[in-house]
């Protein structure tokens, strides 16, 4: 029987989690999109915690996305993220795709990051 979507993107998620633990030293950076948002959370694996979150839903960022392309406003969620972990002190963090393919919205979010000075 076909997989659906999701069935599919949980399948690679969890082949990707094997290998991807964030640390105390080098946290997380996980990715979620949905269909008209991004959201992009990192996470300390081994004290299972949330430590910077960012989405578009935020009103940081609300009025500054508004009329802008989904893969804009990506970017802009990457430099938000970025901003807050540089402010905790954290600068270097592995990135995990979270099963989408590195394309689009995860690239342009990933590129985000990079060029707001967070490293991975």
């Amino acid at each position: 029987m076909a997989k659906t979507k999701v069935e599919s993107r949980d399948k690679r998620k969890r082949s990707i989690r094997r290998t991807v633990h964030g640390t105390a030293e080098r946290p997380r950076l996980t990715v979620f999109r949905s269909a008209g948002h991004m959201y992009a959370q990192v996470i300390d694996d081994a004290t299972r915690k949330t430590l910077v979150a960012a989405s578009t839903l935020e009103e940081t960022l609300r009025e500054q996305v508004k009329g802008l392309k989904k893969r804009d406003r990506a970017k802009k969620v990457g430099a938000l993220v970025a901003q807050k972990c540089l402010a905790q002190k954290i600068d270097k963090v592995v990135f995990d795709r979270n099963g989408y393919k590195y394309h689009g919205r995860v690239k342009m979010l990933a590129d985000g990051a990079r060029e707001a000075g967070l490293k991975f």
